[in-house]
């Protein structure tokens, strides 16, 4: 991989930095809301200890990021790339989660689109995990363009396996 994905990202709304270390406290004050994981193979992400296991494989990834929003300087959330394979020339965006104050404005696919936009430059294929009861999150990768194309079982950093759905997203040539 001659590309990083784990850069600082842009738009508009928000900044996707790196996530550190550091950022486990702020972050978690994001997560710690039930509401959040409700639809989410991981129900139970919310608390600390299940939430730090999380953490720690987002950091061991090295492609998360947290979410800030520009307008208030807070953290809203955090999204990452993973699972690059450069034989299919495809990568992995995941692991996405937000407050639900930033629920319904458009942030996620703005976040997503910042994403695309810079991952495909490096590869022709994107892929998304979504849970098989995430009716949210499906909905909302579909919004974007995304096509389902299968369905695994998928085994979470330090988690149980849990039944998705493969998502897809082609660059488009113009």
């Amino acid at each position: 991989m001659n590309f990083s994905i784990q850069t600082k990202l842009e738009n508009e709304k928000t900044i996707l930095y790196p996530l550190q270390d550091k950022d486990f406290d702020v972050l978690y004050a994001v997560a710690s809301d039930p509401k959040i994981w409700e639809q989410h193979p991981n129900k139970n992400r919310w608390q600390k200890d299940v939430f730090k296991t999380f953490f720690d494989g987002a950091l061991q990834s090295k492609g998360a990021f947290l979410i800030v929003d520009k307008a208030t300087g807070n953290v809203i959330g955090s999204t990452r790339f993973y699972d690059y394979n450069e034989e299919e020339d495809s990568i992995f965006i995941g692991y996405t989660f937000y407050g639900v104050d930033s629920w319904g404005k458009g942030i996620n696919r703005l976040v997503k689109e910042t994403m695309l936009d810079y991952i495909f430059q490096f590869v022709s294929k994107v892929h998304f995990h979504i849970g098989a009861d995430n009716i949210r999150s499906q909905i909302a990768i579909s919004r974007i363009g995304a096509e389902k194309i299968a369905e695994q079982e998928v085994a979470y950093f330090g988690e149980p396996s849990r039944l998705n759905y493969v998502y897809e997203i082609k660059k488009k040539v113009i």
